[in-house]
């Protein structure tokens, strides 16, 4: 199976010292979803920042799809679809308007721009609430319009930091399945961050917990708890860290 996504000795110190990661390698196969968990701070953000070509490392490589994405960003950036974990939307739009905005930017032609609004209408399942303007939108809606914005292109490569976070159970579970749909079915890989580590248990194919910039463990979600003797990963990541706060 091809490589989607190659990390290798990755390192981001920030001004004033700060050593967001310290050295952190792991590989993403294709059609994988693989998920990067552990603590608020722990480095999650700072690296999908860097893959989706957003920061500079200090040191080390990136490569999506044998591209690295320091030499060559703008091709990295044709491949990819990326979710922020504080993404937003124009609030005066509707949520009909703003995908047709995000798509004018994607697409080569009226057929494919209407293609991709109608996958979008698909993935956030908004229905006539898409002709209402996005100020209205509950917290739960709006990220369903943010994954549609995200997925509509068909991505090779979908980088979703925090997909879920703040929101209830429901929604919560409608975007697991979306995500799950498209990596399943439209060959999409995913790499995703959370520090919701019993989500990423039903989500993620394998994952890698990170603790100040390092990966402390890496594998299939059963591997990892078989491994560690634990029910879950959340008892992995105590047992791993000996004992390092969860947020």
């Amino acid at each position: 199976m091809a490589v989607a996504v190659e990390v290798d000795r990755l390192v981001k110190v920030y001004k004033g010292g700060t050593r967001a990661l310290d050295g952190i390698s792991f590989e993403v196969e294709e059609g994988e979803i693989f998920g990067l968990i552990g603590p608020n701070g722990a480095g999650k953000t700072t690296t999908l920042r860097i893959v989706a070509t957003l920061l500079q490392p200090t040191s080390g490589t990136v490569a999506v799809f044998g591209v690295d994405v320091t030499e060559d960003p703008g091709k990295v950036r044709e491949m990819i679809g990326y979710l922020p974990e504080d993404a937003g939307a124009y609030r005066n739009l509707t949520g009909y308007e703003f995908l047709r905005f995000v798509a004018s930017f994607r697409a080569e032609s009226k057929p494919e721009l209407e293609d991709m609004l109608s996958r979008a209408e698909k993935i956030s399942a908004l229905g006539e609430s898409l002709r209402k303007r996005v100020k209205t939108y509950s917290k739960g809606m709006l990220r369903r319009l943010l994954v549609a914005a995200s997925l509509m292109h068909t991505p090779r490569l979908a980088i979703l930091d925090e997909p879920t976070t703040g929101l209830d159970v429901v929604n919560a579970i409608r975007i697991r399945d979306i995500i799950r749909s498209y990596a399943r079915h439209e060959g999409v890989t995913v790499l995703l961050s959370s520090h919701n580590m019993l989500e990423v248990e039903y989500l993620c194919d394998r994952v890698a917990i990170i603790h100040r910039g390092r990966i402390v463990a890496m594998g299939a979600p059963e591997d990892l708890k078989n491994k560690h003797g634990a029910p879950n990963l959340e008892k992995v990541f105590v047992e791993v860290t000996g004992g390092g706060a969860l947020s």
